[in-house]
Parts: C-alpha cells; structure tokens; sequence
C-alpha cells in the first residue's frame, strides 16, 4: 500500500476525478464530494493533464488547499507525446501549478505512445531526482508491455499501473494482475463502477448483483467495489460528482461477502481463461 510523504497510509479506496471540474456550475458540489472522501480517508486523488485539459488538476488544487499537503496523495498523469525529454518536465510544472502544490505523489504515463519506454523512465527518473515527484508508474499497459519496461534499467522503480478493472472486466486477472502481485506492484483499478455507456453490460441489472446489494442492505456500486476490495494488491478509485455518491463508496469498505456470494458473482461474471486484450477508456 501507499503511503503519504508523513507516512500516512493511503486508503484502501482513491478518487478518480474524470470529467469533473468542466461544468462550472457544477464546481460547488465536486468540490463538496472530493472534500467528503478525503474527511472519509480517501487520501488518494489521481487526476491527469487530458481530464478536461487541466480542469479536474485545477479542482484537485481548489479542493486541497483546506488541507495538509502532506497527508494527501496526489497522482497525475502526462500525455503519451509529452512523455520524452523535450515535453515532460514543463506537462509536469503545468500539473503541479494547476494542483498548487510543489510535488506529485505518483506520476504516471498516461498510455503507451511513440516515445520509448526508455526514454520515458530516464524522464521519470530524473523528476524524482529533482523533487517534484516520488513516485512514478504507468497506465493502461499490458503484460507485454509491462515485462519490456522491467528490462529497463530503472524501469523496476516503477510502482503502479493503472488499467480499466471492474467485475464485468476482468481479463486482468489471467496473467497481468498475478505478474504485478508477484512483484509487490499495487494495480490501480480505474472506472470499478463499470460508470458510462457499454461499459455496465448488465452489470447494475444483474439479478446476482440485485439480490446481494438487497441482502446486504446496499447498492450495487458498493458490490462492484466490495468485489475489488477482495482481490490482493487492487486499488480501486471511482470517480464521484456529489458527497452522497462518495459516501457510498466509502461505505463500501464495511461490507463483507462470504465466498459463496463470491462464488456467485464469479459465476455470474467470470474471468476469460485465456489472455483478452487490455480494455481501454
């Protein structure tokens, strides 16, 4: 598990900031929900250049200033083409004047592009150095992928990568989330919800997931995420626009499924027992 520059621990739950900090008017009540989930514990804010060119690292900068930096952790990520030598250490100043703050937490390469791998460690490697991040890592990669970075020199510093996981996608569990257990390396489940158009698949409807959310007083986004909450080495960070929404999620850490009901949703929702490719957003 992370831990904060205090050493605080972060929490098992993060939140994700996507398309929040776009509608002004909207502003208010986004503000209202991220403060909620850090009061809850929910220390982990992971935000990115791309959400809303910079909206949402302006929101995280609002909302943090009513806090100590030091118990936060604050992750965001760079653009595949600004992630060489000529564009990451200015994406990286932007972020942090947009966030307000000195130093990033945990940096991470938003998606594989054409700059090299290499190329992109040397860069992370050399903004650790220089203080304005302590940590870096990697979104959206595969186990190819993943296995030509551990070559690298230094390209075992990395550690998270950041990949689209949910109960109804779960082609992470065949080889790509037992490689990063096997190496200590926390799997930062974006999007756990299964939130936005074909993504849900039936998944809220499901009479399994209805009828546990039912027994045990719940919804089914606190299911999905109590699922998550089960599997080693899994952070989950959804994304919430309203304090009832975050609080919610942050309930979901007091619920317990047995292994029948999780034999249930595994049944219902099973794993691929062969390699898929990497589901992307």
């Amino acid at each position: 598990m992370f831990t904060t520059a205090n050493g605080t621990t972060v929490g098992r739950i993060g939140q994700g900031t996507w398309y929040l900090g776009e509608v002004p008017t909207r502003e208010a009540r986004e503000t209202a929900a991220l403060r909620c989930g850090i009061e809850q514990g929910m220390n982990l804010l992971d935000t990115a250049e791309m959400y809303g060119d910079g909206a949402a690292e302006r929101l995280v900068g609002k909302v943090i200033r009513d806090y100590d930096r030091e118990s936060l952790f604050l992750v965001s990520k760079v653009y595949p083409f600004h992630a060489d030598e000529s564009h990451i250490y200015s994406s990286c100043e932007q972020s942090l004047r947009r966030m307000a703050t000195d130093y990033m937490d945990l940096y991470l390469l938003h998606w594989r592009g054409k700059v090299p791998l290499s190329e992109t460690v040397d860069c992370m490697e050399e903004l650790c150095a220089r203080g304005k991040i302590r940590y870096w890592g990697v979104s959206n990669l595969d186990l190819t992928d993943m296995q030509e970075l551990e070559r690298l020199s230094c390209g075992g510093h990395c550690v998270t990568n950041q990949v689209l996981y949910h109960l109804g996608s779960r082609g992470v569990e065949y080889e790509l989330l037992p490689w990063m257990v096997h190496r200590n390396m926390m799997l930062m489940a974006y999007c756990p919800l299964a939130q936005g158009g074909q993504l849900r698949r039936g998944l809220w409807e499901s009479p399994v997931i209805q009828k546990l959310a039912a027994e045990h007083n719940a919804t089914p986004a606190q299911i999905l995420l109590a699922f998550l909450l089960t599997r080693p080495g899994v952070l989950p960070i959804p994304c919430s626009s309203s304090p009832e929404h975050t609080l919610e999620n942050g309930s979901a850490l007091r619920l317990r499924l047995s292994p029948e009901e999780l034999r249930q949703l595994e049944d219902a929702f099973p794993a691929p027992r062969h390699r898929v490719p990497l589901d992307i957003v």
